[in-house]
């Protein structure tokens, strides 16, 4: 009796790439064909009720380059992206239906809004279809932690150590085998035009920090030039505290932040510079920065919908204010504070912003302004290109007194503009 054949669709949310995917890696292997399924949630793009979109045009224009960039890879593996214009929980169960797809794979995801879509999506399906879902955002995989989540360190410094003690980062995965030309679709997916998401088009702007497309080869071709062409890894434990160009931090963010890189590649390609030309704080930091990013992720998945709350994983009560001309004067760049205007002007402008910039522009919303701190989050959700819901919430709770640091620091504005724009560089870059 012949075997019945497998089909795979791989439901793609923000695992923007072909490469170290362990969704195509494991379709690859066990399935005779793979589809691979992107939708556009229309939720997603519309206004929130403080006057400006979920996502704004800078993270929409980032997000279509980097799904043309993945679909033109997955052509050359004759695998076909279908563009979806219908939720998931609704349009995924059609199309398997219609390939008559055997197995589903899709990445976990568990803040409240994906979460509750995997959850109809599962209700919609057939019980026969085999589901595969899979951690493939962290850099220590949570099989690999020494700790449970619900043990998990409230403090980065005892979770990192621990970490580099008793965890190593997963090798790469191999490349995927190229499909025959019958796997493909015959049907034609394109991607919508930033016009079809409400946006008008625009240009870059010449002062961007952030000038570069998205898709996983324009990553790694930050990676050459950032580490390879010019050796800045070296130095970035000096510079990343800098303020203006595109050279003073890596930018990888942006590609992490859509899954067009994995963690594991970028740090598997600061052990490779550090074997064959420099080992250093500097490429350290780097590997920190990554760590960084798994203990905000590692601490949503522990504290669920608590870093959404205004009391946030702390329980702190503050007496915060939601007056809109607040807001208004922070958004638009027209507080009191050149430095914290600079740097609203930036965002709103290029879709950027220092990391220095994003500390002291969050902690004069809620500790000066003393705004509902989640607004200020909720912006930065609708701009930054780089926007990852568990760094975002994590480090807006931490700066505002409702997160991981409990001596609920205020940052002195013009103290940090002195000591790092003394000469006005930064802020006469962006105020005119």
């Amino acid at each position: 009796m012949q075997e019945k054949k497998r089909i795979a669709l791989i439901w793609l949310r923000n695992d923007l790439r072909i490469s170290d995917h362990y969704g195509f890696y494991k379709a690859s292997n066990e399935c005779d064909q793979i589809f691979a399924y992107y939708t556009f949630d229309k939720r997603h793009f519309k206004e929130t009720h403080w006057g400006f979109k979920k996502s704004g045009k800078f993270r929409a224009k980032f997000l279509l380059e980097s799904l043309r960039e993945l679909q033109k890879e997955l052509s050359t593996n004759n695998i076909t992206l279908i563009i979806d214009q219908n939720c998931a929980s609704e349009g995924i169960p059609r199309w398997i239906e219609k390939l008559l797809v055997t197995d589903l794979y899709y990445q976990n995801e568990w803040t409240s809004e994906e979460r509750i879509v995997s959850e109809r999506l599962k209700k919609n399906l057939s019980e026969e279809i085999k589901i595969h879902s899979f951690y493939d955002q962290f850099l220590f995989h949570p099989d690999d932690i020494p700790f449970g989540i619900k043990n998990l360190p409230e403090i980065f410094t005892v979770f990192r150590k621990k970490c580099e003690k008793y965890c190593s980062v997963k090798p790469c995965l191999p490349k995927i085998r190229c499909f025959p030309p019958e796997n493909r679709l015959l049907q034609n997916f394109e991607i919508p035009l930033l016009t079809d998401l409400g946006f008008t088009n625009f240009e870059t702007h010449p002062n961007s920090a952030f000038p570069f497309e998205g898709g996983s080869n324009s990553g790694m071709q930050r990676i050459q030039y950032y580490f390879w062409e010019t050796n800045k890894l070296s130095f970035y434990k000096q510079t990343r505290n800098g303020l203006v160009g595109i050279d003073y931090s890596s930018k990888l963010s942006s590609w992490l932040s859509l899954g067009a890189l994995s963690a594991r590649e970028i740090y598997w390609q600061v052990k490779k510079y550090e074997n064959e030309f420099k080992k250093n704080q500097s490429t350290y930091w780097l590997i920190f920065e990554l760590i960084w990013r798994d203990y905000f992720k590692y601490i949503s998945l522990k504290h669920g919908d608590k870093i959404f709350q205004i009391e946030g994983i702390l329980n702190k009560k503050y007496n915060w204010d939601n007056k809109i001309e607040k807001l208004d004067s922070w958004i638009n760049g027209t507080t009191n504070e050149p430095f914290v205007n600079a740097n609203m002007i930036e965002l709103s402008k290029t879709g950027w912003m220092s990391n220095r910039g994003r500390q002291n522009v969050a902690s004069y919303f809620s500790k000066n302004l003393l705004i509902d701190w989640r607004i200020g989050a909720a912006y930065f959700e609708s701009q930054l290109i780089d926007y990852d819901v568990h760094s975002n919430y994590g480090n807006w709770m931490y700066v505002s007194g409702v997160g991981n640091d409990p001596r609920d620091r205020k940052f002195d504005v013009s103290w940090q503009a002195q000591k790092y724009d003394s000469q006005k560089k930064f802020q006469n870059l962006w105020i005119k």
